[in-house]
C-alpha cells in the first residue's frame, strides 16, 4: 500500500455512495490521494453496506441506486444479485478514478478538533492524523432492535434485517416479521412465494403511497427532513417520510393477503406474540426488519449529540454545528444514494474551505 501523510488535508471515514462521492470531489479540487487525504473502509473490499445484502435481493427489487459523480452505472442484468452489481461497479469507481481506498481500517475513535487537528484510531491500534474529517460510514453497523415485554424469553430464532441470507432458511417455519418498510415487505414476499407461513406487524397501517416520484415530491421529502437535523432531532425513518411505493408487485401482495398487517405487539412470550388487538398467534421466528441508526459511536468522543441523541447540523446539512472541521454525509436526508451523492459534494467543497495547517506551519517557520 502507498504510504499516507503524516498529517492529512482530510480524512474520509467509508467508502459507500457517499464517502466515494466525497472522495471524487476532494480530488477534483486538486487534493492529492495518500498526500492529502484518503479513504478508510472497514471491508475488506469495495461495495459498502451492498456487499452484506442477501442474495435474494435482485438489482430490480433493491432501492433506486444513483450513479456515482463522472461514471455512469451501466445497465445491469436486473436479476443479478445487488451486492454484486453495486460491489462490481463501486470497485471499478475506485479504480477508474485512483482513489486512495484504506481497507480493512475500522475506526474506533476519533478525537481531537478543528484547531489541533484530528486523531482517527482503528480498532487494531493504527493511527492517522488530518485537519478535518468526513464520516461517511452509513447505518448498516447499527441495526435497530425494538423493545418489547418478553423479547429475551422468546425461545425461537430472532434475527435482524443484517442477518438475513435466504428465504430458504425459514422453510417449516411460521414467522413473524416486524417492521414498515420495503424490507419487511420484500421479505414477506419473499417467504410467502416459497410456501413459509407469514405474518406481518407494523406499529401504524402500512403506509403505502400512490402518487408516483417526482423531483419536487423528492426536495419536500428532502426539506423535510434537513428540518429536523438543522434543529438537532434524530432524524425520522424512511418510511416514515417517504411511505412504501404501492406498486403492482405489492399490490399483488396486498390482495393475496400477505401483506395485510396484524397491528403492533404488545407482548412476546416463549413461543408466541401478542398484538395490540389482543389476539395471540404462536410463532417460530421474529424477524426484524426495523431498520438502522447512524454508525456513529467512533465519534462519541467528540460529543457532537444533543441531549436528544440527535446532532445540529449547519444550514449545508454536512457541517456539524458543535464540531468544527466534521462532516457528516449519509446522515439525514442524505441517507438516500442520491442524496449521499449530493452529500459527498458538499462536504468536499467545505472541507477544501478549511484553510491547510501545513500551509500555515510553512508560513510561521
Amino acid at each position: 500500500m502507498q504510504s499516507i501523510g503524516e498529517q492529512l488535508r482530510t480524512v474520509v471515514i467509508g467508502a459507500g455512495q457517499a464517502g466515494l462521492s466525497a472522495a471524487h470531489h476532494l480530488r477534483r479540487k486538486g487534493l492529492v490521494p495518500f498526500a492529502d487525504f484518503v479513504v478508510l473502509d472497514a471491508n475488506e473490499g469495495p461495495g459498502g453496506a451492498w456487499r452484506h445484502r442477501w442474495d435474494s435481493l435482485t438489482f430490480d427489487r433493491a432501492h433506486g441506486l444513483h450513479s456515482l459523480p463522472g461514471m455512469e452505472l451501466d445497465t445491469p442484468n436486473r436479476a443479478e444479485p445487488a451486492s454484486a452489481v453495486v460491489t462490481r461497479y463501486y470497485g471499478d469507481y475506485e479504480s477508474a478514478f485512483a482513489l486512495p481506498v484504506v481497507r480493512p481500517f475500522k475506526a474506533r475513535t476519533v478525537t481531537g478538533s478543528l484547531g489541533e487537528g484530528f486523531t482517527i484510531t482503528s480498532t487494531d491500534g493504527r493511527r492517522i492524523q488530518a485537519a478535518t474529517v468526513i464520516n461517511a460510514t452509513g447505518t448498516w453497523d447499527k441495526p435497530y432492535w425494538p423493545y418489547y415485554p418478553g423479547a429475551r424469553e422468546f425461545t425461537g430464532r430472532q434475527l435482524h434485517t443484517r442477518d438475513f441470507v435466504a428465504p430458504e432458511q425459514f422453510l417449516g417455519k411460521r414467522v413473524l416479521v416486524v417492521g414498515g418498510g420495503t424490507s419487511a415487505a420484500q421479505f414477506l414476499l419473499q417467504l410467502a412465494s416459497l410456501g413459509i407461513d407469514t405474518l406481518w406487524s407494523t406499529r401504524r397501517a402500512p403506509q403505502w403511497r400512490e402518487a408516483p416520484q417526482n423531483k419536487a415530491w423528492g426536495i419536500e421529502v428532502e426539506a423535510n427532513v434537513n428540518d429536523r437535523t438543522h434543529a438537532g432531532l434524530v432524524p425520522r425513518s424512511v418510511v416514515s417520510v417517504t411511505g412504501l411505493p404501492l406498486t403492482d408487485f405489492y399490490q399483488e401482495g396486498i390482495d393475496s393477503g400477505v401483506l395485510v398487517s396484524r397491528g403492533g405487539i404488545d407482548s412476546v412470550s416463549s413461543a408466541a406474540v401478542t398484538f395490540t388487538d389482543g389476539s395471540t398467534e404462536d410463532i417460530d421466528v421474529i424477524l426484524w426488519a426495523t431498520g438502522f441508526r447512524a454508525s456513529l459511536d467512533h465519534l462519541a468522543p467528540l460529543g457532537l449529540r444533543e441531549p436528544g441523541g440527535g446532532i445540529v447540523m449547519g444550514e449545508d446539512s454536512v457541517t456539524v454545528t458543535k464540531v468544527p472541521g466534521l462532516f457528516l454525509v449519509g446522515y439525514g436526508a442524505s441517507a438516500s444514494t442520491i442524496g449521499a451523492t449530493r452529500a459527498g459534494r458538499a462536504a468536499a467543497v467545505a472541507a477544501v474551505r478549511v484553510p491547510d495547517p501545513r500551509e500555515a506551519a510553512v508560513a510561521a517557520g
